[in-house]
C-alpha cells in the first residue's frame, strides 16, 4: 500500500468516530457542541446542525473506508489508531468543556 492510504486510513478512523456522538445527540434531540457552533467545539448546537454534522463526518468515512478498505493487519491497526486518537481527543476535550460548565 501507499504510504498515503494509511493516512487516509487514520482520517477515516477519526471521521468514524467524530460523527458517532454528534449524529446520536441529534437523533436524540439533545443540543451538543460542534464546530459549527460559537464558540467553535465549545457552544453547543441545535440536533438538527448535529444530525447534518455527525451525517457528513460519517458520510465522509465510509467513503474512505470503502475507497481504501484495510485488507492487512497494519492496515487495521492503523485504522483502528484513528479512531482511538480521535476518541480520546473528543473524550479530553468533552472533559474540558463539561467541567468549565459545571
Amino acid at each position: 500500500m501507499a504510504w498515503y492510504v494509511y493516512l487516509l486510513l487514520v482520517l477515516a478512523g477519526m471521521l468514524l468516530t467524530n460523527g458517532v456522538p454528534h449524529f446520536v445527540r441529534g437523533l436524540c434531540g439533545q443540543p451538543f457542541p460542534s464546530p459549527c457552533a460559537g464558540p467553535p467545539g465549545i457552544g453547543d448546537s441545535s440536533p438538527l446542525v448535529n444530525v447534518y454534522w455527525g451525517f457528513a463526518n460519517l458520510a465522509g468515512g465510509t467513503a474512505l473506508f470503502m475507497r481504501f478498505p484495510p485488507t492487512r493487519a497494519l492496515a487495521w491497526a492503523i485504522f483502528s489508531a484513528g479512531c482511538l486518537l480521535m476518541g480520546t481527543q473528543l473524550a479530553r476535550h468533552f472533559d474540558r468543556v463539561r467541567s468549565r460548565a459545571a
